[in-house]
């Protein structure tokens, strides 16, 4: 955050707020936040830097909306999402980590992964796409190999998982059901996974313990208040980050050009029915 706003990491002893934040106060505090977050896209892009958040967490536990959060005041050609379709059999064939490193940024990116090669320490563990002893190797080896090569390239690397309760989880789950407009969110393979609470559970506790390491730590955050978790992440991602505000030019809009001899045409356009 910018010198003289400087917010240091929370050390997490703090008791969690009861209070339900309202709409006003929510939106009111995520304003400022994104205020900051174009400071940290303006930084970014004047300086070179490089940063890589990972999302994880259970279905339901907010990933995406908190990614909708951080991103929506921010230009899509420096905050980048990537969200990983099931891979093809080619890259089944490849080294495992090999499809998501072309995805890390350059210079004067930020790359915001919603899930990414945590897959093969939870999903693929958990349902058997992967074996034991290839999911251990991820754990013991691979992770930790690529995420100190990441971090020794220059990249800020952040890693997020988003906890929520099994209660929250029902909740929101059976939320997508009845909503048409989240029905697109609850998959086949959710559904499955959502009876397996404690498979995750273990899967979740060997990946903190191979993988939350001094250069690459896990940040953990309650996710079962959607407002607060997103405030609270940005918050923490913001703080984390060295950047300081860049000096720029005072905006005047310039003057337009006069009309001249030009005349609105006669022309038959086709207007789309003004429904609302």
């Amino acid at each position: 955050m910018a010198k003289e706003k400087k917010v240091e990491p929370d050390d997490g002893d703090d008791a969690a707020p009861t209070q339900k934040l309202s709409a006003k106060d929510y939106e009111k505090a995520l304003h400022k936040l994104h205020v900051e977050l174009v400071k940290l896209q303006a930084w970014v892009q004047a300086t070179g830097a490089k940063v890589c958040v990972v999302f994880e967490g259970r279905d339901g536990a907010g990933k995406g909306g908190t990614i909708k959060a951080l991103t929506e005041r921010t230009s899509p050609r420096v905050f980048r999402v990537v969200a990983l379709p099931a891979p093809t059999e080619r890259e089944k064939s490849q080294m495992y980590m090999q499809r998501y490193l072309p995805h890390l940024p350059a210079g004067g990116e930020v790359v915001i992964f919603d899930r990414s090669w945590y897959n093969r320490a939870g999903v693929e563990r958990v349902m058997g796409f992967c074996s034991e002893e290839q999911s251990l190797d991820f754990l013991n080896i691979a992770a930790p190999l690529v995420e100190r090569a990441i971090v020794a390239s220059g990249i800020i690397l952040l890693k997020y998982w988003l906890e929520v309760s099994e209660e929250e989880q029902t909740r929101r789950l059976q939320a997508r059901i009845k909503d048409g407009r989240k029905t697109w969110k609850l998959s086949p393979m959710d559904l499955k996974s959502y009876s397996r609470w404690y498979d995750y559970s273990r899967a979740r506790d060997d990946m903190f313990k191979y993988t939350d390491t001094e250069f690459a730590p896990w940040m953990v955050a309650d996710s079962n208040d959607k407002r607060r978790v997103r405030l609270n992440i940005i918050s923490d991602l913001l703080s984390r980050i060295p950047y300081e505000e860049v000096p720029r030019e005072k905006i005047v809009l310039p003057r337009r050009q006069k009309r001249g001899n030009y005349r609105e045409p006669d022309y038959p356009y086709r207007f789309i029915q003004t429904r609302y």
